[in-house]
Parts: structure tokens; C-alpha cells; sequence
């Protein structure tokens, strides 16, 4: 059995359809029916369903499709990281989300180059979803996000909960008071998500925050990017709730307030390719670990 049999039929069993996976795979249909067929009988066992229409995979196929997939994408990863083992030049390219950008990523890249100038850093703006297609493709190394992921090629390391805090103009009725707001204080007021695409993105976390409290947004508008929801906050066109670091973009016509729902946090995570143990990483990883403790903020701490 051969690394093509599991591709071929991976492919055949997700497109439930020999034609158009011969044209996911850039070949003929009739190598394709026989490559299937030489991996069943390697097997000894029947994989798909004898004149299915659609195709439908026996439970040796779906017991032999959950272990193949798994496989091929370690084979992904193994090329990707080779390569990255084998430049001469030592790289660090990084995925972000926008709101990391106004914490401490820019602290801790700007810490990371003075103590390893021999590395090169590069950062590319892109949503959670974004970054694990670009993990799995081998162009990106590492991704700062939010959103939990549940892709076995994909190892997500927590590095904190930042808690999330309501975005308001500075007539609300809310802008003037103290303390914390609570959600239940939100519901009647116009909501900005972002990002509108893809999904699932923050917008479906700040949405399941007010799910998770029994409370239902009357008017919920999703825009493109946190600077857009921003913008129409300031304008006074409703309220965003946003991770605390974007505090840090200083609006003049945007006040906040802290949020005092328990579960009002949005957490911070450190992505990598499942079996990467780059020296480069680890380095990053301990700097932002010395950054949280410089600044007192209470963190996740684990090892590549």
C-alpha cells in the first residue's frame, strides 16, 4: 500500500463521486477506479458500496477513511517542516488576528528580534481560519488567534483568556458609569460583530458569550473588520464588544467599559504544525512567556 492509494481515496470519499475526484486530482477517471481497486484488494476488504449512487462507503471505508486522513495530513506536515529544516536561512513567518496587534504581539516580536537578529519575522494579517490553511500549506510557522480548532494537524497552545470589554460612544447612556457592565445591560442595543467572513470567526464567540448567559442580542449587524466596527461605534451607529488589548487603538471618540460576565474572556492562542519543534518557536514561545510575566498577567505556560 502506497501513499497515492490513500490519496485516491480520500478523495474519491469525500467527493462521493469517482469523476469529480479524478478532477480534484488532475487525472483520468479510469486510473483512478483501478487505484481504488488494487488499494481494496491489498485490504482483502470492500471499501465502497458496489453500485451506490450516490457512492456510499462501507464501515471498513469509513474505519479505513478516519485513520487515512489523518495520516496524509502528517505527510503534509513532515514536507512542510523538512523544508523549513532544510532553508539555510533561519525564517519565522506569523499569522495574526488584527486585535492581537493593538497588545503585546508587537512587544513581543520587537523583544524576539533584539534577542535572535539573526532570525527574520515576518507577519501576515489573517483571520483564525485563515491561519490553519496557511499552517497546513507551510506558509506560515506559527499563528497568534482565538478560535479553538479541532484539526489534528494543527496544535493549538493557550497562552491566555484576555478579558473583553464593551466599545462605546461617548454619549451612550453606559460611557459615564463605573464599574463593570453586564450583558444583560446589552441586549437592546444595536451589536457590531466582525469579521463578517469566513466563519466561524470572533463574531460567533462574542455571540455565544450572550448564549452561554440565556440572553439573545436584539439587533446583532456583522461588518467586515474590527477598524469598521470601530469606526461605527465612534459614529454612535451601536455598541461592539472587543477583546481588552484594543483599548490599545486610542479612538477619541470611543470609550470602554469593562465587561462583568465570568465568561466574558476571549482567549489568546499560540498555533503550530502538529509535530513542529522548531528552535525558532520555542524561543518565541518563551519570550511571550517572559513578556506576560513583566507585565503581571496571569497565563497558560507550556513547552513545544
Amino acid at each position: 500500500m502506497e501513499l497515492r492509494h490513500l490519496r485516491y481515496f480520500v478523495a474519491v470519499a469525500e467527493e462521493r463521486n469517482f469523476t469529480r475526484a479524478a478532477e480534484r486530482l488532475h487525472i483520468a477517471q479510469p486510473p483512478l477506479s483501478r487505484q481504488v481497486q488494487q488499494l481494496e484488494e491489498i485490504l482483502g476488504v470492500a471499501l465502497i458500496e458496489k453500485g451506490s449512487r450516490p457512492l456510499r462507503l462501507t464501515e471498513a471505508g469509513q474505519f479505513f477513511l478516519a485513520h487515512a486522513k489523518p495520516l496524509l495530513d502528517q505527510v503534509r506536515d513532515l514536507k512542510a517542516m523538512t523544508r523549513r529544516v532544510g532553508k539555510l536561512e533561519r525564517t519565522i513567518n506569523a499569522g495574526f488576528v488584527a486585535s492581537t496587534l493593538y497588545g503585546l504581539l508587537p512587544d513581543i516580536i520587537r523583544r524576539y528580534r533584539e534577542a535572535h537578529p539573526e532570525v527574520e519575522v515576518t507577519l501576515h494579517e489573517m483571520t483564525t481560519v485563515e491561519q490553519m490553511q496557511a499552517l497546513k500549506e507551510g506558509r506560515i510557522d506559527v499563528g497568534f488567534g482565538r478560535l479553538k480548532s479541532e484539526d489534528p494537524s494543527i496544535r493549538r497552545i493557550l497562552l491566555r483568556q484576555e478579558p473583553m470589554v464593551v466599545a462605546l460612544f461617548p454619549g451612550h447612556r453606559l460611557a459615564a458609569g463605573e464599574g463593570p457592565v453586564r450583558l444583560v445591560d446589552l441586549v437592546h442595543e444595536p451589536l457590531l460583530v466582525y469579521p463578517r467572513t469566513p466563519r466561524p470567526s470572533f463574531a460567533d464567540q462574542v455571540l455565544a458569550l450572550f448564549s452561554d448567559a440565556n440572553l439573545r442580542p436584539d439587533h446583532v449587524v456583522e461588518v467586515r473588520e474590527l477598524q469598521i466596527a470601530m469606526g461605527l461605534v465612534a459614529a454612535g451607529q451601536g455598541i461592539s464588544i472587543v477583546p481588552a488589548s484594543v483599548q490599545g487603538m486610542h479612538h477619541r471618540n470611543v470609550v470602554y467599559r469593562p465587561i462583568g460576565d465570568k465568561h466574558a474572556f476571549s482567549p489568546i492562542f499560540f498555533s503550530l504544525r502538529h509535530l513542529d519543534r522548531s528552535p525558532e518557536l520555542e524561543d518565541m514561545l518563551e519570550v511571550i512567556y517572559a513578556i506576560y510575566d513583566d507585565y503581571g498577567l496571569p497565563h497558560n505556560r507550556e513547552s513545544l
